[in-house]
Parts: structure tokens; sequence; C-alpha cells
């Protein structure tokens, strides 16, 4: 999806109805969604590579240009014409969103599709050390391109990891770790609590569990225990985006070989810094150094 920043000012009421006028400044656009999971990893040194749709469109022109300034692979991005791009448009006055207005179409795509997505998916996944999965729930992850995700993975040994919306995540039983956000999570498992609903997410989809709790940090289940970790920033400008940046940044470590544990506390680590900035953002490597550097001398 293409996130569309309209930046300006508002210093009077229009004559014509009692709302604002807005002057535009300024105008820029990132790729979002699943695509801010490619950058965030992208822009940490891994190689990232997108399989998704796009419509025959001025945004799909668009998003395709912001991913080759972020070093994005897109090879395995796919035009479903005549369905429009996702489109995120927020409109900011003084620092502050005036309105989100939304363009998209959410119906599941399908069977020529769903073949084109896994012949896409069966070249990479040869190649690749992990498999992320940011769904969005926007019509693009099917039951069947699920089930080839999961049976791909396994046959090829990959890691996947999985940000699964509630309406899509029964189809990832034997997934190795899915990381929802708190609330996801509780209505996925139809628990009033995070240790009930991580214990039931561990069990229904056989893998371990990462819950992103916004001002509380994240909670990790691996195996029988759980993990608390928590949020890093003081200061939060804004939280567009800052699960995709766990998303991406615990994938990455965890290809990398890192242990759940502390691709967890790296993870929460990037999250505290884009929290900290406007929009769909991306941590630097040498931000996410400091940030761990200052949280091993807090904790001697």
């Amino acid at each position: 999806m293409l996130d569309h920043y309209i930046l300006g000012t508002v210093d009077r009421i229009s004559p014509e109805a009692p709302v604002p006028v807005f002057l535009i400044e300024k105008e820029t656009f990132a790729p979002g969604g699943a695509g801010n999971v490619a950058t965030n990893i992208a822009a940490l040194g891994g190689r990232a590579s997108v399989l998704g749709m796009v419509g025959k469109d001025d945004a799909a022109g668009r998003l395709m240009k912001e991913f080759k300034k972020r070093n994005v692979d897109t090879n395995g991005v796919i035009n479903i014409n005549p369905r429009p791009t996702t489109q995120k448009i927020r409109v900011i006055a003084h620092g502050q969103q005036l309105i989100r207005l939304d363009i998209e179409k959410t119906e599941k795509i399908g069977a020529k599709f769903e073949k084109m997505a896994m012949g896409s998916l069966a070249k990479k996944v040869k190649t690749s050390d992990a498999l992320v999965v940011s769904d969005y729930a926007k019509g693009f992850i099917t039951k069947n391109l699920a089930k080839a995700i999961i049976s791909l993975s396994k046959k090829h040994k990959k890691l996947i990891i999985g940000d699964i919306k509630p309406e899509n995540f029964s189809y990832f039983r034997n997934i190795d770790v899915i990381a929802p956000n708190e609330k996801e999570a509780l209505k996925m498992s139809g628990k009033n609590s995070i240790l009930g609903a991580g214990k039931f997410l561990q069990k229904k989809l056989n893998c371990d569990v990462l819950i992103t709790r916004g001002t509380k940090g994240l909670t990790l289940f691996e195996k029988n225990k759980n993990y608390d970790f928590p949020a890093e920033s003081k200061d939060v400008f804004s939280v567009t985006g800052a699960g995709d940046t766990v998303t991406a940044v615990f994938a990455l470590c965890l290809a990398a070989g890192a242990k759940l544990q502390d691709a967890a506390r790296i993870a929460n680590c990037a999250a505290g810094i884009v929290v900290g900035k406007m929009g769909t953002a991306t941590p630097s490597f040498s931000e996410l150094r400091d940030c761990l550097k200052a949280e091993g001398k807090a904790q001697k």
C-alpha cells in the first residue's frame, strides 16, 4: 500500500462551511503495510523482496519508485486491474493529523492471481532466509496462498514470521512466530488477558507468539514461558507503522541467527525509535545501536 502524507497549515475557517481551510505546503510518499516491513528490513542492511498486489494507476507507479529508492526488490508485485492500489492519505497540519482518506478494495483475489502469487513465491523462497507475512486483510492473503506459504517454507526449511489479521489467522497453523498487536491477539483468541491470549495462540497455531502492546512494550511467549519488554520510547510522536518495524526487525534478527528473546529486545528498541518520528518511519543502524547501548547501561 502507498502511504501519502499531505502537510500544511490551517489558519482560518472556510466561508463556505464550518470547516478549516487547509493550505498544502508539502507532500511525501512512502511504502506502507507490508511495504513498510520491507523498507525497515532494507534500512538495516537486509535484502528485502516484496510479494503483493497493486492496481494499474498512478499510485502503483509512485509506490514502485519509492521501493526503488529504498532498495527493495519488486519483481514479485502483481498488477491486478481494475483494482486500485491501496492508499492511506493522511492530512496533517501543525503536527496533528486532521483526517485520513483510504482508497482500497478488500475482496479476495481470484484463482488466476493466486496462481501467479504462488509462482513468484516458489521462486523467491529458495533464495530467502526468512518469509514475513504482513497481512492487512486487503484480500491478497487467501486460504490457498497461506497454505502454499506454509508448505513451501517447511519444504525449504525457511523461517516464517506473521503479522496476521484476525480474519485470516486460522490459515497459519504451524507458522514459526506470529506478531499481532494486543487488540488483534485478544480478538483472535477470544480471551480478555494478554496471558490467556498468548497461550491460546501458541496452542492453536503451534507457534511462538510476540504481542506488540503500544506504550506497554512487547510480550513474548516462547515454549512454556513468557517475557515482558517495557516500551523504550519516552516521547511518542506517531505510532503509525510501529508494528511493522517490530515485525521487520524481529524477523531480520531471527534470520541472522538471533534467539527469540534477543530478537524481541532489539525489535522493542526499534519500535521506541520510530514512534518518535512522523508517519511510517524506519530506524537507522546507528540509532538502533545507540538505543541498545543505552539499554545495556541502564541495566547495569
